[in-house]
């Protein structure tokens, strides 16, 4: 019998209760690869914590000493596109390579950092963009969650020369060198844990009152301002409607917290703050959060009108398709399809208050139940042994040879990149202090 290999997923964020999305979709990967490999999670968080069923180490980001000797063990490794020294072991390891760009991060960092100054913002888009082109160089495969971020990607190889004739020759649909790993649903059913939900967090919410429920973080690629003023004017025809924030600020990033100060504005400009919308300013445990889906009636999501959007795949999503949760979400990204096409809740425009306010209404006046069918044949079709179908394939005796996408030596950095990657090797201590981990997942 052929040994298992040795699987490692390499996450900048938190493992544990404190999970983002990054982290949820590592430790989730983690668990449908068991089967297959002896899995490691390496996360560099310092509040992570121990998963049950999943093997996981510590690292720190910008002294990632720990890490190198779990690379030099691995048969494959997963991570999204690295810091110069990690990157730079990973283009030299004898590990399968695949790097996971699920996140949209450079459009991401264009939002993240406004407000800063220019200089700031500039260096940050393009240490990004660095971390991204080393990627499409060390990889032997990638991954995103989406067909429409495939393209996108697909686009990318072909700008920086990575699609050559001899590789469509041999991959003519590209589907080994990138391929779609969605974000995931769990299979076990949502079953209360017990822990505090939102009438037990929210006691001014009575008993009678219908719950919309933003299940994530404030971002400002998002919109919560339209949230919170859909809500106010739904309010005046429906005051027992009340808007719950489940994870306002609960990052500890000055954009979330930004964003979050910009939604309470708008709150208390409309005389609803702390009473048809509400705050949760602590961070739900993952293991918790079932007790928030199970009691709201409706979620919402809404974002603006940018490229950060059309790519985004909205994690937190899935959650709702999970618990059976209907949902109001804009236009323009794979999700919102889904829920219109398969009848899992409403879509509205970007920014059209009044048509998110009355999308809320159709929701609640149909009621959960009547989604319910819908929402358990979405989850079935998204569960994470499905999602996880091409890294099975790319780790098991059977899989494609090992390619990178550019051969070593075959690329050439620009002097510019050359000169950020050194800044950012003597400027690591400062750079960890700043607390930047990229990317947010």
């Amino acid at each position: 019998m052929a040994p298992r290999p040795a699987v490692l997923f390499v996450c900048p964020d938190a493992v544990g209760q404190r999970m983002s999305g990054l982290g949820i979709r590592y430790v989730e990967l983690a668990r449908a690869l068991s089967a297959y490999a002896d899995v490691t999670v390496a996360s560099g968080a310092a509040d992570s914590t121990p998963v049950d069923d999943v093997q996981t180490a510590c690292y720190a980001v910008h002294a990632p000493s720990q890490l190198r000797p779990l690379i030099a063990r691995s048969d494959v490794v997963v991570a999204p596109p690295q810091w110069p020294l990690v990157a730079s072991w990973l283009r030299s390891c004898d590990a399968r390579v695949i790097h996971d760009v699920y996140t949209p991060e450079a459009l991401e960092t264009a939002q993240l950092f406004a407000g800063h100054r220019p200089a700031v913002r500039r260096l940050m888009a393009s240490w990004t963009l660095d971390r991204l082109h080393d990627a499409l160089s060390s990889a032997h495969h990638l991954i995103c969650a989406s067909e429409k971020q495939r393209d996108l990607w697909i686009g990318a190889l072909l700008a920086t020369r990575r699609i050559t004739p001899e590789r469509c020759d041999r991959d003519p649909g590209l589907r080994e060198t990138i391929d779609a790993v969605p974000f995931g649903t769990a299979i076990q059913p949502p079953l209360r844990s017990g822990a505090s939900g939102i009438r037990e967090r929210f006691p001014q919410i009575g008993a009678g009152d219908e719950i919309v429920l933003w299940n994530g973080g404030i971002w400002r690629w998002l919109d919560a301002p339209t949230a919170v003023r859909a809500v106010a004017l739904l309010g005046e025809r429906r005051p027992g409607v009340r808007l719950v924030f489940m994870g306002a600020a609960a990052a500890a990033q000055a954009a979330s917290q930004r964003a979050t100060e910009e939604a309470e504005a708008v709150a208390r400009e409309l005389g609803v703050m702390d009473r048809g919308v509400l705050f949760h300013r602590d961070w739900v445990p993952f293991g918790e959060r079932v007790e928030w889906l199970l009691d709201a009636d409706c979620a919402i999501s809404t974002h603006a009108d940018t490229l950060e959007s059309r790519y985004a795949f909205r994690t937190r999503l899935l959650d709702c398709f999970w618990a059976g949760l209907p949902i109001v979400a804009t236009a323009g990204d794979d999700l919102a399809i889904r829920v219109e096409a398969d009848g899992l809740g409403e879509v509205v425009a970007p920014g059209d208050v009044e048509a998110a306010a009355n999308a809320i209404e159709r929701v609640l006046d149909r009621g959960r139940a009547a989604y319910g069918p819908a929402l358990a044949q979405a989850n079935e079709r998204c569960s994470w042994p499905i999602a996880a179908q091409a890294l099975i394939r790319w780790i098991g005796p059977q899989s494609p040879p090992a390619e990178r996408l550019a051969p070593s030596g075959s690329t050439r950095r620009t002097p510019a990149h050359r000169a950020r990657s050194s800044a950012y090797l003597l400027g690591r201590p400062v750079i960890a202090g700043l607390g930047l981990r990229a990317p947010k997942g």
